[in-house]
């Protein structure tokens, strides 16, 4: 394309959003962030929607269809690390013109972004146990946390049980009980209610949504 693609970030998380976007805008030539303020609807166009799965429940496609469904989101991207094979068949299936992975180096995801919006479907490689690419942040990151354990804690700060965040992550009921001893190890805890007050104010509370600008 001759002028950069623009490209929307969309998470409840601030810290999530900035993150990606600051891995984008090394690459200003190619890719302008739009800059969307959360206390007002879309009003302009952009050429892709990245949506961005830390602590959503992705097999809820209903996120997804607002970007679809809108005519200023030219296209839509699933950004993750969860590639369960039955998320990227549903999204698929919904019209999702990408599943990315956050694994992938900040030119790869650039690339990737721009084979989307000039009408290709990319998948890329799932990211098995490959760390997520550097320059992206969740909660918890400065104190130790891990991407994984982030989104973990901020769904348990949500409200959620253990079986709701096994079935969310598409992980085990005994995978998460390790994930929460580890968590609770590293910040300090003992008990659940102790966990989310602590995600409480770290900032594991999802911020002014903005999938409600796309409605």
């Amino acid at each position: 394309m001759s002028r950069p693609i623009s490209v929307a970030v969309v998470d409840d998380y601030d810290v999530v959003v900035l993150g990606v976007a600051r891995m984008l805008e090394q690459y200003p030539d190619r890719v302008q962030v739009a800059e969307l303020s959360t206390d007002s609807t879309v009003d302009r166009p952009v050429d892709i929607v990245l949506y961005d799965a830390f602590a959503q429940p992705e097999s809820d496609t209903a996120d997804l269809r607002l970007f679809l469904d809108n005519p200023l989101a030219g296209r839509t991207v699933v950004y993750t690390w969860n590639f369960h094979p039955r998320l990227v068949e549903q999204a698929q299936e919904i019209g999702v013109h990408g599943y990315l992975s956050k694994a992938l180096p900040a030119r790869d995801l650039v690339a990737s972004l721009e084979r989307v919006a000039a009408g290709e479907s990319v998948v890329s490689e799932p990211p098995g146990r490959a760390r997520s690419a550097t320059g992206l942040d969740w909660p918890g990151r400065a104190e130790g946390l891990s991407d994984r354990e982030s989104e973990i804690l901020a769904l348990i700060t949500q409200g959620r049980s253990n079986a709701e965040v096994a079935s969310i992550t598409f992980l085990s009921p005994n995978t998460i009980k390790s994930y929460v001893r580890t968590i609770y190890r590293k910040i300090g805890v003992s008990s659940r209610t102790q966990a989310v007050l602590w995600g409480v104010r770290h900032g594991f509370v999802p911020g002014e949504s903005r999938h409600g600008m796309w409605r």
